[in-house]
């Protein structure tokens, strides 16, 4: 349980910072963007709305519903290649390594 408290509170800190980096969006994706089969539907979405319109929401419905969570994932790695010209995205990536080592 300790668990999930802290990955909805890692959640909502990732949350805050994409919109602190305007990168937070209203407006969602086509249904067949987010359909994509590529890992972090890399061929439909940009980084930031994977994080936003796949991870965060399935995490969030995986913790209110009880389901058990992912472990052994890093996506922290793809984050820091897809973000490399973007230095000021430091502390994203950081929040994204936190939830990495949580869910181990």
């Amino acid at each position: 349980m300790a668990t999930n408290i802290q990955l909805v509170d890692l959640l909502q800190q990732l949350e805050a910072q994409l919109q602190h980096h305007e990168l937070w969006q209203q407006t969602m994706p086509s249904a067949e963007a987010l359909q994509s089969t590529e890992p972090f539907a890399i061929d439909t979405l940009h980084p930031h709305e994977w994080l936003q319109w796949i991870f965060i929401a399935r995490m969030r419905v995986l913790v209110e519903s009880n389901q058990p969570l992912p472990r052994g994932f890093s996506i922290e790695p793809y984050f820091a290649e897809a973000w490399k010209q973007e230095l000021h995205y430091g502390e994203l990536l950081e929040t994204i390594r936190t939830i990495d080592e949580l869910c181990k």
